[in-house]
């Protein structure tokens, strides 16, 4: 059920669309910011600008104290349900527009596309060990959806990351073990061989195929 709070945060989300940040106080960037956080948490409904317009209206009524113009025992209930047929929906249109990412990367000069349907692009050969699924690998990456969107980078936090193959996404687990150390590839990893049609947090949308360049800088050894 979408709570008084989540309605008041929705409506500090709507409220100032024109703010400029140099104009406003400390405590109303903090405001803005989560309002920010609310419309993440909520851009699953992917709303239209009536859909938003009523729940506009919503937040009005709740914030004033006005009677809502529903009755909430039974459609507040809704709220959850309309979320998950909102998230199947964007979930398969992200698969379909997917389909033709990886197409795309398959199609391109020494890629190879695995029988679990990513792909891999070898960038740079390395030269060094090459790690089975079982081992503990230490890499650099930068993953991006397929609009460029970056929302992950181990560049940006200047430290490699370490784990072990047997404990990531299915394109991660087949792709790095392709590798050898020293070598740099980009993966293309539709939905079922990365978050499926759940995303990731509010990061990775449902669906969403990604891409990864990975460098492969160490083989650990075993778990």
């Amino acid at each position: 059920m979408m709570t008084r709070p989540l309605l008041l945060a929705i409506g500090l989300a709507l409220a100032i669309p024109g703010a400029v940040a140099a104009d406003m106080s400390d405590e109303q960037k903090t405001l803005y910011a989560l309002g920010q956080l609310v419309a993440r948490q909520t851009a699953v409904f992917q709303l239209s600008a009536d859909e938003l317009a009523t729940v506009q209206q919503g937040w009005r009524d709740a914030a004033s104290g006005a009677d809502s113009a529903v009755d909430m025992a039974v459609y507040g209930p809704k709220v959850n349900a309309l979320a998950a047929v909102r998230r199947e929906l964007a979930a398969r249109k992200a698969a379909e527009q997917g389909k033709a990412v990886v197409a795309a990367a398959a199609a391109e000069k020494g890629a190879i596309k695995a029988d679990s349907g990513f792909v891999y692009l070898p960038l740079v050969e390395g030269g060094g060990a090459q790690p089975s699924g079982s081992d503990v690998v230490r890499v650099h990456y930068r993953g991006t959806l397929p609009d460029g969107t970056e929302f992950d980078s181990s560049y940006k936090r200047g430290e490699a990351t370490t784990f072990p193959l047997n404990g990531v996404i299915k394109c991660w687990t087949e792709g790095v073990a392709m590798m050898k150390v020293g070598g740099k590839a980009r993966l293309t990893c539709p939905a079922d061989t990365a978050y499926g049609e759940r995303g990731a947090g509010k990061v990775i949308p449902p669906g969403a195929t990604l891409i990864f360049e990975v460098e492969l800088a160490e083989v650990v050894g075993k778990q």
